[in-house]
Parts: structure tokens; C-alpha cells; sequence
């Protein structure tokens, strides 16, 4: 049987997940910011508005920016370009990256040493040894953090995980001669104004699963795709497309023969394995917002 839909299911103080060590980590950030020479901040591409921490704003003001758009592979192109415009004309230095990718290291490395240019300049002129630039690394839960350091460090230096709250402490990495990296736990924000936003962050995965309606909130999703891009569901499961989400999911149900007792859909499996699709980038170039959409 299906979740019972709670009539908060897409309230957004519902979903809100903020575990006593969020807070403790975002205090240990403000205190680490005072050795920090540049800030890089990861958000997902396929919603780069949402999965943005506002309270890293405040906590780095001041201090030098680096946005990287994560998981560019899993986020339609054209929007990505229109949000690396976006915060370009903020102030921000800005790539879409896949942390996957060995690639990451060389774009990074070139963000970082610009944003500290005028630091590293002074250093020689003054006849300094050039100290390692030190970068925090920072972001919400499941954006790809640590499969970011690890790209960078080549090597498991960092726990990964799909699922938020894997990295818990914070740890020094040196990458090279040039550069040395903060990691630091995934962290969101004690509330969320935008009811938007909270789904949205719940859909990438970066809100504890146990504490969500995820039926109802898969529904959600499901209907945003039907809207925005249609024709995704069908090329993915061979299903004909309608409007009502619901029926979307019985028909897929059928096509996978994903049946329980006496031939009734398994709805929840079905929800299951779709949610799990779109966190992992299987329906394929989605993204969830555009500039002015949300921002």
C-alpha cells in the first residue's frame, strides 16, 4: 500500500533536517574562516539556487568565492550555462564540474590560484615563500563533496557516500605545494523559507530519507519532469506519458512488472527505484530551476 499523503507532505518546515552537528560544524566554520585564504562552495548543477547554503554567505563575507556546479553530467546544459552567467555577474568564479572526473583537479587548481592571484603576487614581492593557499571546501549533504577531494587528492582521503551525512568531522588535505584543502561536513540551514527549495533539496538526496514522506515527495518530482521535459519517463521505461504523476507510476508498475499480491502495483518500489534514478542522473540532463526562477 502507499504512504497515507500527510497534509504537510510539502510543507517546508516538515522537511527540515538540521542534526546537532550541522550547527557545531557551521561555529567550527566561522573559526576556520579566519585561516582561510579562499572559499569553494559546491552546489548541484541540476539545482544550483536551491542547493546553495545562504548561511555561507555570511560566514565568508569578505573572503575570496569559487562556485563549482556539481554534477554538470546529470544537469541540462543550456540552464547550467544560464546559472554560470548568473553567479559570474555576481562576483563568484564559476565551473561546472563532474567531481568524477579527472579533469576537476587542473579547473579547480586554475580557480583557486586566480581568486588568490593578488596573495600569491604580494607573497613574491615581499621575497615570502609562497605558503600553500588554503581553501575551504564546503557545501550541503550530497553534492559530492568528498568525491571531490578525493578526485582532487587522488586517493581516498575522504568517506563518500550517496546519502547525506557521511563526512561528520573536518579534516586538512594538501593537495600540492600549491594548494591545501579544508574539508568540511555537508551542512543546511536551520530553516527553509521557500517550501520550493525544501523539495527540492529532498529530491537530490541531501535530507535524511527516514524523516520524508518520499512517496508524496516523489510524486512531486515526478510531476515537475511530466511538465518540464516531457517524453523522459517514456524513453526511460517504455511507459505512455500523462499528466497525473500517479498514473504514471501505476504504469510503470505494470511495465516492470513490479507487482505485490493479487496483481496491485507495488507503488513504493516503483517510487523507490525512480527517485533513486534521478539522485544517480539515469533519467538523464534535468535540472530543476533557471535564474529568476527561484533566485
Amino acid at each position: 500500500m502507499a504512504k497515507e499523503a500527510s497534509a504537510e507532505s510539502f510543507n517546508s518546515t516538515s522537511i527540515n533536517w538540521y542534526p546537532g552537528h550541522m550547527n557545531k560544524a557551521l561555529k567550527a566554520m566561522r573559526e576556520d574562516l579566519k585561516l582561510i585564504d579562499v572559499v569553494i562552495e559546491l552546489v548541484d548543477a541540476r539545482i544550483p539556487y536551491s542547493s546553495k547554503n545562504p548561511e555561507i554567505d555570511q560566514l565568508a563575507s569578505g573572503k575570496k568565492r569559487v562556485i563549482l556546479l556539481n554534477k554538470g553530467d546529470f544537469a541540462d546544459p543550456e540552464k547550467t550555462k544560464l546559472w554560470v552567467k548568473y553567479y559570474e555577474s555576481r562576483g563568484f568564479l564559476v565551473a561546472c564540474v563532474n567531481s568524477k572526473e579527472p579533469q576537476t583537479a587542473k579547473v579547480v587548481t586554475g580557480l583557486v590560484l586566480e581568486a588568490c592571484r593578488e596573495k600569491i603576487e604580494k607573497d613574491k614581492a615581499r621575497g615570502m615563500n609562497m605558503r600553500p593557499v588554503r581553501a575551504l571546501v564546503c557545501g550541503i549533504p550530497n553534492v559530492g563533496k568528498s568525491t571531490f577531494i578525493n578526485t582532487l587528492a587522488k586517493k581516498n582521503v575522504a568517506k563518500t557516500g550517496n546519502k547525506p551525512g557521511v563526512t561528520t568531522g573536518k579534516q586538512w588535505i594538501r593537495l600540492n605545494n600549491k594548494i591545501e584543502l579544508l574539508d568540511t561536513p555537508g551542512v543546511l540551514w536551520p530553516k527553509f523559507e521557500d517550501e520550493e527549495v525544501g523539495k527540492r533539496i529532498a529530491w537530490i538526496g541531501s535530507i535524511n530519507e527516514n524523516i520524508l514522506n518520499t512517496y508524496e515527495l516523489t510524486l512531486g518530482l515526478c510531476e515537475f519532469i511530466l511538465k518540464a521535459y516531457p517524453g523522459v519517463f517514456n524513453a526511460k521505461y517504455g511507459v505512455e506519458e500523462c499528466e497525473d504523476p500517479l498514473s504514471l507510476i501505476e504504469a510503470i508498475a505494470i511495465k516492470r512488472n513490479c507487482m505485490q499480491k493479487g496483481n496491485v502495483p507495488d507503488l513504493e518500489r516503483v517510487v523507490a527505484f525512480v527517485s533513486d534514478d534521478f539522485k544517480n542522473g539515469r533519467l538523464g540532463k534535468l535540472s530543476l530551476e533557471v535564474p529568476g526562477d527561484r533566485s
